[in-house]
């Protein structure tokens, strides 16, 4: 298939495009700066489109000839004050822009979390951004995690530092909020199997670990 994969910069999308090469698809990545992912190891044969989740007129042109599109884009990265409104405004954006150059599906990896659950803002505008993806007309496979767990990703490594190097920690509350985490490479796995899977079109999944913990433990 020819893929785009949005958000391909970040953690997943930046592990996400080497594994759908190595399966044989023709992969287009959404980027703001060609220049900053120019010569990435890994991604020889993926075709590079500059174009911005906020500007519309810059995502028709990078969608041309796509037959699914993975949605790995979150604002928090720029800032935690006003994601909510950019995740919305790009979420709305991207999902129009791709029922109109004819997209046939969106894999999106939200966030785990219950409607009824008094979900923090960063999970309700995870939420939000599936329900808004679904209302543009586009089938969705929404896959919904916890805490990705992998070596390279920037929360990961700093906990192993700060633990390799403190015999001691004083832990603040937040430490003790029980949490799914799941290995990067099941997520991996997931969002390359749903392309195998007509039944997952439409549908909505919690994906998680074996365990419930602490972030302390």
């Amino acid at each position: 298939m020819k893929i785009l994969v949005a958000g391909a910069t970040g953690y997943v999308g930046g592990r996400l495009v080497p594994r759908l090469l190595a399966e044989g698809h023709q992969v287009v990545c959404l980027v703001r700066e060609p220049a900053n992912v120019k010569g990435r190891r890994g991604w020889e044969g993926a075709e590079i489109r500059q174009g911005d989740a906020l500007v519309p007129l810059s995502l028709l042109p990078v969608m041309e000839g796509v037959e699914v599109a993975y949605y790995l884009i979150h604002s928090m990265r720029q800032g935690k004050v006003g994601f909510q409104d950019r995740d919305r405004v790009a979420a709305e954006r991207f999902g129009l822009s791709a029922n109109a150059a004819g997209v046939r599906r969106i894999i999106y990896l939200g966030g785990l979390g219950h409607v009824d659950d008094e979900l923090s803002p960063h999970l309700s505008s995870r939420h939000e951004v599936g329900d808004i993806l679904r209302s543009t007309g586009v089938p969705v496979t929404e896959f919904r995690a916890a805490v990705i767990v992998g070596s390279g990703s920037v929360s990961f490594e700093i906990i192993r530092y700060v633990t390799e190097g403190q015999p001691l920690i004083l832990a603040p509350a937040w430490m003790s909020t029980r949490c799914q985490p799941i290995s990067i490479r099941n997520v991996l796995e997931y969002l390359i199997q749903a392309l195998a899977q007509p039944a997952s079109v439409g549908r909505v999944f919690d994906i998680g670990g074996p365990d419930v913990l602490t972030y302390g433990e």
